[in-house]
């Protein structure tokens, strides 16, 4: 499905900007760039894909004569996007150029004039040169550009009204008005072209549009969707939608799985669903105002519909799914699902990524901004931005794929061991191959890189680091292997893939000829190398030489200068080609022969006469030389004899030239009289294989012309007469006869006996033969030619050819004469001389058997002499020459059998001169086992131990000298080692010497003594680390002895004294260094600190400068004002501003201040701006003159501060008058009052507010009254003796406001205060009614006050304040006479009762409160976590309420992570259905699978019973079904436990534990793996048990590690069990994995246990398959699980009578025989003995 429109962007064209004229046509280019606009003004408009118009142009008639009366039917761009096709009313057709680019010249190219109107247009993709416009009389024509003409593909009897291309470009079809849809089929090479009718629409198809499916539409408001036969496919029916008009267009998608289709004010919307196979009616888009659409057209990369109207408006809708940003570089626009528009953001440059299968596209990424790589389900994307070639290839990934893009033309995919290499472009595996090697610099490929006419498509990679293998991609086959002795550190193919440079890790330089298979090294040390570009020409590095080789072919010919520095890369670019070179200061160019450099390119073009023309201009040097020779041969192997003979000339080949120059006049006569290529003719054919010097096929070439004579002459020339006579006797040359005798005088007149003998022996003559070899001094031929022919016999024959053998020293075949002869002796004396002992023996064995042992020691002594020593050791052995034997085996490094000959010595220390040798040829191997024992046998113990000692073996080394040695020489021994290695400058081995005697004191020592004192700390925190600090001490002050600051810093760190690294690097002045450490391991203080003596070091300017840099400048100020360096302080800050030196001031005052000196103190006051605070100065001080002096000169503000202050203390030295005369001079009066009445003499105070402040003294007065109403005991007499007198007085209001005065200020009687204010009702009630109810409102407020609620209470009653004397009998809780007053006051029942109920809820009583509130209560149960109460009144209320509460339940329960009891909580009172608890139950079956034990899973079983079941046996409707997969995975577990525990039951056990491992993803698959491996071994099912134990192990590995990628899935590879599953976080604390793991390897031994998994063969494919699995992974065929073992139940199937679960009959039968129940229901069952 594709994206809709569903965004408008903008208007293109609005209704204003083209005079309501109607939109006729609408047209994208196929590169997305350019957007046509046609309206019925005639004119054309360009815009680009933002919708900004580019350009515009006005059309013409199709005939210039006639009027503009025509309109513009059809527009349709080029498929390379350059043309544009304009359809026009008045019968023409016109094609105009528009380019490329913008601003290109536009022109007409095609015109085609018809002799109809035309009606419609429409331009296939897939045929650039054929354009198809229907016309008014039927005729549907095509276009053709190249010839400028246009042919009838098809005639009809209706007029064409609409017409359609495939999404394809290979079909086209139209809609007539008569109803009719015809297609036609272009040929497209395979099937020719084709046409016929389509189908028959119920009205005129004016909309049709070819996608997916053709759609049509017309007037009756019907839209059809046809299928590829033409048959309906689906009707979307408008017709009865009054608000639908007719349609006026369509358009697909450009994946062909969506098209829109317009009418009036809306679009219509179908996507395609593939799963479905049928379409599918989006929501329709509405565009108020819009009208009618009249033409429509989808951008080709899917992301843009336009739309234009009949009122001239182009409206642009955005179609994308989404768009999202890569890395800020570029934007992906999901066009479809399977569809991606790919931006780079920088250039604006796009792509569009398709999945041609229409899969939908899940993930895309971008390596190194250029190379794309898309993922699909089950295809892999992959494309170069930089040439936008995209490929797409079948894929099934694991998700750790990893790609290389070092080649420009493949990409490499490296997975799982294998190499994947996708060309760009081409949509299928080029070819892979199995490596591990993926480094770019071990992998080299080449695909037609240099053009030339081969198809060149090779790699080369690692099969191992030793061996490299060459594959043809093309073929798939192996070209080359090579095997190197060392490891290949880099390789690569040159550009045509013909040779290949690679380099060993000994810096080795060799070059591979594929073709010939010869490997040469052109290097023993390269530090570079690498191929020219687009040449064969190489360039490496050794040592200071830059080497050059211009013709490969020519390894030895190399361009050698010298350079310093090392070759970095090399340029090629602009005709020129430079290696860079960095020589560490500056970088170099050297430029390389260019015209070398073409002359390997002209060869590869094979333009010979560029090459010589290039090598002309070149001096003769041994690297031109070779180029020379190169093209000569490749201008004969391509019969270029003229270039051939130039080479040779060059080459100085006068020989070969003049040959050539021959060959070249006789092909220059053969070309005048014979009208073919002369290189073809017989003649030249023979004369260039004779110069090939195959003169095999010259000669086949001139006997097939019937040339006998010129074959014989060839050879006559070539002086191999014999050859020449072999032509004549197969043609029976008549001149045969004279030809051999010629010959054979010739041979005897020119001294050649030996060969006239070999004539003769080829007629017969034997005799003659022999002779002529004898004379020819050939005696061994002649012998040869007497054992072949058996003519031994002619005793004087054979005697002189033994005497010439005998004379020429050919001895053994003298011999062998000798003895045919029956003339042993003289035949053993010659062998003897010929040491042919082999042959003596044979014949001392029969002939002379006391002559043998003697000759075997001879033969071994020759043996010996020839340093054939490994040969000499068996016939010493033969000749009983044991010592000899044992000599040459050392000799020829026979160990074993020098070992084997040494033991068998007899006595035993015979051998001993041999002990030490091959002692120590065993050390040497490093055979110590060996070494040591004949070291030991040798009487060297000592040696054995060095040996050890050398080859850090400590632990041998001192068992071996404690069994041979006492301890101290032990010790000795190992100590004056060590020593010596100390001397050599071995450390670590003295080390280990010391440490193995136990004095790691000696070792620390050494170390100290060497200064490595790491070494010496690690000693110490290993063997002293009580003494570790004291020595990191100890360190740290030597090293700063010795100035090595940095370690010193390190030891004082580690010895946790930092201060003192501070204090070291402060006294040398090295504050920066102080400062890091301090900021480091001090904090923030020290810092500081640091950075104050820093900058006292430093002072001045500079000190400022610093403590800025930090950030410290003010606090330095500080720091140095709070030491008392205040010269310091005032020096910084001068450069700070002037608060901090205000600041500065305020601190030397304050300092100056505690030191007594108060008048400095003053003057630093007041010059801190803080004149005030010299004042308190002097105020505390009491030195008021001086204050009093400040103030008036500095702040005259405060001297009524001063005066004030003088005025207290004269208060408190009760001087009143004095303080009195001070308040009044500082204008503060108020405050006399104040200090009287604080000492509480009012009197005083009322003296002189009366003569000073009398407006005062009616406050004064009531604060006296209070005063005096405070007094507690002394105050209430006086109020109550008032109140009585004022109530005697018959002055009730006043005595009752008395009486109202008393409160629990003066008084903590509860009692006394209840009696006064009930007086103060009483008199209020009788006497002042009036005030009754404010009096009694006050009196009941003070009585709730202090908690008197009854008496208040009653006082409200009997004011008939109902509401007030409930709610004050509510708060005493005298609930009982709060409802009595609801006697009086029925209206608040309600509100009674609610509090009640509040207040029951408040004091926790549920019990009372269920008995009012129900639910109420219930909610106090659950909130008081009483949930068997609550539980138990809630199932009396209804299973509505029971459902509420037990889901809270069990909520809290999961809550607390206590699954089990929210199982047996829902057990317990029968699992409600209810569709909202499923969520509940679904996590309670998730945890207890995963985390539950045996007994929870057995308690989840039950539960999950109950809510599939219910009360009955049937499954309940509305009960999802993985509830019901929930009970069969816990039915299988407990089932399993059950079993196991039964002997008798165990091989179901094993069943059903294996048949769980298919819910691991449910439960824990360690536990699940490791308990089926358990029963199964249990039942002896071994090999299942083998790969159920096999990956537990793996699991437990990969749980250690939390790493799941590595799991193997080979063993359950297209089974049901599950691979992503979620790792537990820890293992199985009760298995002991050692015991499994011991058992799986000594099964993994055993050959008669299968190590697979149990399989059998699927009923309905017959394919093998897992045995426990429920389907087939071939057909998908799936089945029921046993209920006795979880298996798949197969033919033999049964059914329980009571629950109808299926099972297999022999598992039900045996189960049911044994336990007499169904496993599922538990209920009585019996066996069944016939399937169903």
């Amino acid at each position: 499905m594709d994206a809709s429109p569903h965004r408008h962007l903008k208007s293109i064209v609005s209704q204003g900007d083209s005079s309501q004229q109607r939109i006729t046509a609408l047209a994208w280019s196929q590169n997305n760039q350019k957007l046509a606009v046609a309206s019925s003004d005639k004119v054309v408009q360009l815009f680009d894909e933002t919708g900004e118009r580019k350009d515009r142009f006005s059309t013409k008639p199709g005939d210039p004569k006639a009027a503009k009366a025509y309109y513009i039917c059809g527009l349709a761009f080029s498929p390379d996007s350059t043309k544009l096709a304009v359809a026009q009313s008045d019968n023409a057709v016109f094609v105009y150029r528009l380019g490329l680019e913008w601003g290109e010249k536009k022109s007409i190219v095609n015109k085609f004039i018809q002799a109809a109107e035309i009606t419609c247009l429409t331009w296939p993709k897939e045929q650039p040169n054929s354009l198809v416009f229907g016309m008014i009389d039927g005729k549907v024509r095509v276009g053709n550009l190249k010839t400028n003409k246009a042919a009838t593909l098809y005639q009809t009897d209706s007029c064409v009204v609409s017409a359609a291309s495939s999404t394809d470009g290979h079909a086209i079809v139209t809609g007539h008005l008569d109803g009719t849809i015809n297609r036609f089929f272009f040929d497209d090479g395979l099937t020719g072209a084709s046409q016929g009718k389509y189908a028959v629409h119920r009205s005129a198809p004016n909309v049709l549009a070819w996608g997916e499916s053709v759609v049509a539409a017309g007037s009756d408001r019907i839209v059809v969707f046809y299928d590829s036969e033409g048959r309906i496919l689906q009707e979307f029916d408008y017709s009865r939608d009054d608000e639908e008009q007719d349609f006026t267009g369509a358009e697909f998608s450009p994946s062909g799985q969506s098209v829109v289709i317009g009418s009036f004010n809306r679009f219509h919307i179908y996507n395609y669903s593939a799963a479905l196979g049928q379409w599918e009616e989006a929501p329709a888009k509405f565009i108020e105002n819009f009208y009618t659409i009249s033409a429509l057209a989808w951008k080709p990369d899917g992301s843009r519909l336009v739309a234009g109207n009949m009122c001239g408006a182009v409206e642009l809708f955005d179609c994308c799914l989404r768009r999202s940003r890569y890395k800020g570089k570029f934007e992906f626009t999901y066009v479809s699902p399977s569809q991606v528009i790919v931006k780079r953001l920088s250039t604006g440059s796009r792509i569009v990524l398709k999945s041609h299968y229409g899969y939908e596209i899940q993930k895309v990424n971008i390596f190194r901004d250029q190379y794309l790589i898309a993922n699909t389900p089950d295809t892999l994307l992959m494309g170069d931005l930089a040439t936008c070639k995209l490929s797409e290839i079948p894929w099934q990934g694991s998700g750790q794929e990893k790609f290389y893009f070092e080649n420009a033309f493949v990409c490499m995919v490296f997975n799982a061991g294998e190499l994947s290499l996708i060309e760009y472009g081409v949509n299928e595996v080029l070819g892979s191959c199995r490596t591990e090697h993926m480094s770019p610099h071990l992998i080299s490929v080449r695909v037609n890189e240099r053009k030339n006419e081969e198809d060149v498509k090779r790699v080369a990679y690692l099969i191992d680091l030793q061996t490299v293998n060459i594959l043809d991609l093309n073929t798939a086959t192996n070209v080359a292997t090579i095997n190197h002795d060392s490891r290949v550190d880099w390789l690569e193919l040159s550009g045509q893939a013909n040779k290949l440079l690679f380099r060993d890790k000994n810096r080795q330089l060799h070059l591979y000829d594929i073709a010939t298979q010869i490997r040469t090294t052109l290097l023993n040390f390269c530090s570079y190398v690498q191929w020219v570009p687009n040449s064969d020409v190489v360039v490496a590095q050794n040592r200071g030489n830059l080497c050059i080789w211009y013709s490969i072919d020519s390894p030895e010919r190399v361009t050698m200068f010298p350079i310093k520095g090392e070759v970095e890369d090399i340029e090629r670019s602009d005709g020129k080609t430079e290696v860079i070179v960095d020589e560490g200061v500056n970088t170099v160019s050297y430029t390389l022969d260019e015209g070398l450099i073409e002359f390997g390119t002209a060869i590869d073009d094979k333009d010979y006469e560029r090459a010589v023309a290039l090598l002309e201009t070149l001096e003769i040097t041994p690297e031109t030389e070779a180029m020379w020779k190169s093209l000569s041969q490749m201008a004969l192997k391509d019969r270029n004899l003229v270039i051939a003979e130039r080479c040779c000339a060059a080459l100085g080949d006068v020989a070969r030239m003049r040959y050539l120059h021959e060959v070249n006049e006789t092909a220059t006569l053969l070309s005048a009289d014979y009208h073919m290529v002369p290189t073809e003719h017989f003649t030249i054919k023979a004369r260039l294989a004779i110069l090939d010097k195959q003169f095999k096929i010259a000669e086949s070439i001139y006997l097939e012309q019937g040339k006998i004579e010129d074959a014989m002459f060839m050879y006559q020339e070539l002086h191999k007469w014999n050859l020449s006579i072999k032509v004549a006797e197969a043609k029976n040359h008549p001149e045969l006869a004279n030809l051999k005798r010629n010959y054979f005088q010739w041979l005897i007149d020119s001294g050649q006996e030996d060969k006239a003998g070999g004539q003769k022996e080829e007629e017969g003559d034997l005799v003659s033969a022999v002779n002529l070899y004898m004379k020819g001094g050939q005696p061994l031929r002649a012998a040869k030619l007497l054992n072949t022919h058996k003519l031994t016999d002619n005793v004087d024959l054979t005697e002189r050819v033994a005497a010439a053998l005998h004379k020429q020293g050919l001895f053994e075949r003298a011999g062998e004469l000798y003895e045919k002869l029956n003339s042993k002796e003289r035949a053993l004396e010659a062998y003897r001389k010929g040491n042919a002992f082999r042959a003596a023996v044979e014949l001392s064995r029969s002939a002379f058997p006391q002559e043998v042992i003697k000759l075997e020691e001879q033969w071994g002594d020759y043996m010996v002499s020839l340093k054939q020593m490994d040969g000499a050791i068996n016939h010493y052995i033969e000749a009983g020459r044991s010592f000899k034997a044992v000599e040459a085996a050392i000799a020829a490094k026979q160990w074993k059998k020098a070992v084997g000959i040494v033991d068998s010595l007899q006595p035993p220390e015979s051998g001993k001169i041999y002990f030490q040798r091959l002692a120590e040829h065993f050390a040497e191997v490093q055979d110590y086992a060996q070494a040591e024992k004949y070291y030991v046998m040798a009487g060297q113990p000592q040696d054995a131990v060095e040996m050890y000692t050398k080859a850090g073996n400590w632990d041998s080394a001192h068992t071996l000298a404690t069994s041979y040695m006492s301890t101290e020489d032990v010790a000795f021994l190992y100590i004056s080692q060590a020593k010596d290695m100390e001397a050599q400058s071995k450390l670590k081995e003295a080390e280990k010497l010391y440490l193995t005697v136990k004095e790691p004191d000696l070792a620390i020592n050494m170390y100290k003594n060497h200064k490595l004192y790491d070494h010496m700390i690690r000693l110490v925190t290993a063997y002293h680390k009580d003494l570790l600090v004291e020595t990191h001490m100890y360190l740290g002050k030597t090293l700063e002895t010795d100035g090595n600051f940095k370690q010193a810093e390190h030891h004082y760190v580690e010895g946790t004294d930092w201060k003192s690294a501070i204090n070291m690097y402060c006294a040398n002045n090295m504050f920066e260094e102080a400062y890091r450490i301090a900021k480091s391991y001090g904090g923030p203080n020290s810092s500081k600190q640091v950075a104050y003596l820093w900058a006292r070091s430093l002072g001045g300017e500079s000190a400022v400068k610093l403590l800025s840099k930090f950030g410290l400048l003010d606090a330095a100020i500080d720091f140095a004002t709070e030491n008392g360096a205040f010269d310091f302080a005032f020096e910084l800050s001068r450069f700070a501003d002037k608060y901090k030196l205000a600041d500065v001031h305020y601190k030397h005052a304050m300092y100056l201040e505690d030191e007594g000196k108060f008048k400095e103190a003053e003057q630093a006051f007041v010059l801190g701006g803080k004149p005030k605070e010299a004042i308190l100065m002097y105020i505390h001080n009491e030195d008021w003159d001086a204050a009093l002096s400040v103030a008036e000169a500095y702040d005259p503000t405060s001297v009524g501060e001063v005066l004030v202050g003088q005025a207290r203390v004269s208060f408190e030295h009760k001087e009143y008058s004095n303080a009195e005369s001070l308040l009044l001079r500082a204008q503060r009066p108020e405050l006399a009052i104040k200090f009287y009445r604080d000492s509480n003499m009012w009197k005083e105070a009322m003296r002189f507010a009366k003569e000073y402040l009398p407006i005062t003294m009616a406050d004064l007065n009531q604060e006296y009254d209070r005063f005096v109403s405070g007094q507690s005991d002394k105050g209430r007499e006086d109020i109550l003796s008032t109140a009585k007198l004022l109530e005697q007085q018959q002055e009730y209001s006043r005595a009752v406001d008395m009486y109202l005065k008393i409160t629990p200020a003066q008084t903590t009687d509860v009692k006394f205060l209840q009696q006064v204010w009930e007086k103060a009702v009483e008199l209020a009630m009788k006497f002042v009614p009036e005030r009754g109810h404010e009096v009694v409102e006050t009196a009941c407020a003070r009585l709730m006050e202090i908690k008197q609620y009854e008496a208040a209470a009653d006082l409200f009653a009997g004011m008939e304040m109902y509401k007030d004397a409930i709610d004050a009998y509510i708060m005493t809780g005298l609930w009982d006479k709060a409802k009595q007053m609801l006697s009086y006051a029925p209206k608040y029942a309600e509100y009674v009762e609610n509090a009640y109920v509040g207040h029951l809820k408040s004091t926790g009583h549920a019990q009372d409160l269920v008995n009012v509130d129900v639910l109420a209560g219930l909610d106090m149960y659950a909130e008081q976590g009483e949930w068997d109460q609550c539980l138990r009144t809630a199932s009396a209320q209804g299973p509505d309420v029971l459902n509420k509460y037990l889901v809270s339940c069990c909520a809290m329960l999961i809550r607390d992570e206590k699954f089990d009891q929210a199982v047996a909580r829902l057990t317990e009172y029968g699992v409600p259905s209810t569709s909202t608890n499923h969520d509940l139950y679904v996590r309670l079956s998730r945890e207890i699978l995963s985390k539950g034990s045996g007994e929870n899973i057995a308690a989840l079983r039950d539960m999950l019973f109950k809510l599939v079941h219910g009360p009955g046996l049937t499954m309940q409707s509305g009960i999802p079904t993985e509830f019901d997969r929930y009970l069969f995975i816990a039915h299988l577990v407990t089932l399993q436990r059950y079993c196991d525990k039964k002997k008798d039951l165990s091989y179901f056990a094993a069943k059903q534990a294996i048949a769980s491992l298919r819910y691991t993803k449910e439960i824990p698959a360690d536990r699940a793996f490791y308990e089926a491996g358990k029963a199964a071994k249990a039942a002896k099912m071994n090999n299942m048990a083998f790969v159920c134990w096999n990956r537990y192990l793996d699991l437990s590995d990969a749980i250690e590690d939390q790493d799941a990628s590595l799991l193997e899935n080979a063993d359950f590879q297209k089974t049901d069990v599950p691979f992503d599953i979620d790792l537990p976080a820890e293992n199985l604390a009760d298995v002991n994995r050692e015991e499994v793991r011991d058992w799986v390897l000594q099964i993994s031994l055993d050959q008669k246990v299968n190590q697979e998994m149990d399989q059998r063969d699927c009923d309905n494919c017959g394919t093998a398959i897992y045995d426990a699995g429920l389907s087939c992974f071939n057909c998908q065929t799936n089945w029921d699980a046993c209920v006795v073992t979880g298996y798949p139940v197969l033919r033999n199937k049964v059914k329980c009578g009571s629950c109808s679960r299926p099972a297999n009959k022999e598992d039900w039968n045996k189960f049911v025989m044994a336990e007499r129940m169904c496993p599922w229901c538990a209920t009585a069952q019996t066996p069944q003995y016939f399937a169903h």
